[in-house]
């Protein structure tokens, strides 16, 4: 197989797995009725005038799966650490007890849970479209390579088999998703 070929293959195949990574990522902040320290990954808190992770500067906890609970390293960043979680508009209302943040996690309502749905699918279909992406890349180096016919249309055969096969993956954390979400 030409040496342009293989790279052309290996890079695709290598951006259609950063695709479902990406995918798997944003999946996580889509919380499916259990309390996960992932839920608040989207947080930033003013940590002496900058920005910064919660993950950072407090311990997050998950006790039981209705509650989150934030042990911050330094206690005077409890109030940083509220205004942060009040400011991702995340839903959530939380409680500090002088030591520490705690969150309850409400259940999920049943119109919540096809918002939710709906929103892991608008996911999943932003990670189809990166891989099809993928795919037209790679389909139009090959044919800026000076190869035979013969080769292009196996390479090509090869990139589609890749994109279905990803594409199938996606499919699949979607479901998985989609069933967590809707369980109650």
């Amino acid at each position: 197989m030409n040496e342009d070929l293989k790279f052309i293959l290996e890079s695709t195949e290598e951006n259609m797995h950063n695709a479902l990574k990406h995918l798997e990522k944003q999946l996580l902040n889509i919380r499916a009725g259990k309390a996960t320290p992932a839920m608040l990954g989207s947080v930033m808190v003013d940590y002496y005038g900058s920005m910064t992770p919660l993950a950072q500067v407090a311990n997050i906890n998950t006790p039981d799966a209705r509650t989150l609970t934030i042990q911050p390293y330094e206690k005077s960043s409890i109030t940083a650490i509220e205004k942060g979680i009040m400011f991702a508009n995340l839903g959530f209302n939380p409680m500090n007890n002088g030591e520490s943040v705690i969150i309850s996690v409400p259940p999920l309502t049943e119109e919540r849970r096809k918002e939710l749905a709906k929103q892991a699918k608008a996911e999943a279909e932003e990670a189809k479209i990166g891989i099809r992406n993928d795919r037209k890349v790679a389909n139009n180096d090959i044919k800026k390579l000076d190869i035979s016919e013969d080769e292009s249309k196996i390479a090509e055969e090869n990139i589609q088999t890749l994109t279905d096969a990803h594409i199938k993956k996606v499919d699949s954390i979607f479901d998985n998703k989609e069933k967590e979400i809707m369980t109650i």
